[in-house]
């Protein structure tokens, strides 16, 4: 079930948080929803799920609108919110069972359904303990068994590895990449190596409004527009190995680094590389190139240019 949204506009007051924003999730993909807190994820998150009236615009899951087919539609989403609500003191197995009845499962797959929940998210030694006896760590894992028991076709997940520890946050992206395979998934995080390591597509949004929408590759790609090269070359003089560089067509700036350990960063031309003639420049000189880095802009880097403002 794909997500499509369009001019989707949320205004508190004379604040608006969402800005006329549109796009889409296909299934089978697992976008990675960023930006800076008060930017409007969660809105758009909220209005996605049903769980916040939408203001303007329209969001159609598999085609039918969240305004008119709202009841219907929940049934066929799994939400995780930013701050779990759960009942501290219902046992963990009650609550999923409390959940899947909520969405109107078939008593007799529920106990099927919450086994499965309980080993796909690690709780099988706490899953009878109540929620409040539990860690942050374990609750954040019953708030995804609960926003799966379902099976729904999209899944909203707000920040679903807070709390976690290095070990648990592994298992959790892969469970998601995994669901991802066969749903839609849109997942908002502040962990942006997390959103690489999970997500194929990433959408930006800043001010309620859409600031970058692509991978992880075309953004950066966008960011830097040339290709930037770190070189060590051996066996030359610093001054002669420069002169070269720059006589190569495809690059346009060449800088040097570290005269004593022939260490250079050159940056091609826009939309050219040099790593071909810089390899082919070497063995008619006779020279060793002893290092080829591309520097590449790191996420983090995009993530502050484009949210700063």
């Amino acid at each position: 079930m794909d997500i499509h949204i369009e001019n989707l506009t949320k205004n508190y007051g004379f604040q608006k948080a969402v800005d006329h924003i549109s796009f889409d999730v296909k299934p089978g993909e697992v976008l990675g929803f960023l930006g800076p807190n008060g930017a409007g994820k969660s809105t758009t998150m909220k209005m996605i799920t049903g769980y916040l009236s939408i203001g303007e615009g329209d969001v159609l899951l598999g085609g039918k609108s969240v305004r008119d087919s709202g009841d219907e539609l929940k049934r066929h989403v799994g939400y995780l919110p930013e701050n779990n609500p759960l009942y501290l003191d219902m046992p963990v197995i009650d609550y999923l069972g409390f959940c899947a009845a909520l969405q109107g499962m078939n008593k007799g797959e529920i106990g099927k359904r919450i086994r499965e929940m309980v080993r796909v998210c690690g709780l099988n030694s706490e899953k009878h303990k109540k929620i409040g006896e539990l860690s942050k760590g374990y609750r954040q894992r019953v708030g995804l068994a609960q926003a799966m028991i379902h099976d729904p076709e999209i899944l909203v997940l707000d920040e679903p590895t807070t709390g976690l520890d290095p070990n648990q946050i592994v298992e959790i992206r892969k469970l998601i990449r995994e669901l991802g395979k066969e749903k839609t998934v849109v997942l908002s995080t502040h962990i942006l190596p997390e959103v690489e390591a999970t997500c194929d597509r990433i959408l930006i949004i800043n001010k309620g409004k859409i600031v970058a929408n692509g991978t992880a590759e075309n953004l950066r790609k966008q960011a830097t527009g040339r290709e930037i090269l770190k070189l060590r070359i051996e066996d030359g003089k610093a001054d002669d190995i420069v002169h070269e560089l720059h006589r190569i067509k495809s690059v346009d700036i060449v800088e040097m680094v570290d005269k004593s350990m022939n260490r250079f960063e050159v940056q091609s031309n826009t939309g050219l590389s040099s790593k071909r003639e810089i390899f082919q420049l070497c063995v008619q000189k006779g020279w060793v190139l002893s290092e080829l880095i591309p520097l590449e802009t790191r996420l983090e880097d995009i993530f502050r240019n484009l949210t700063m403002n």
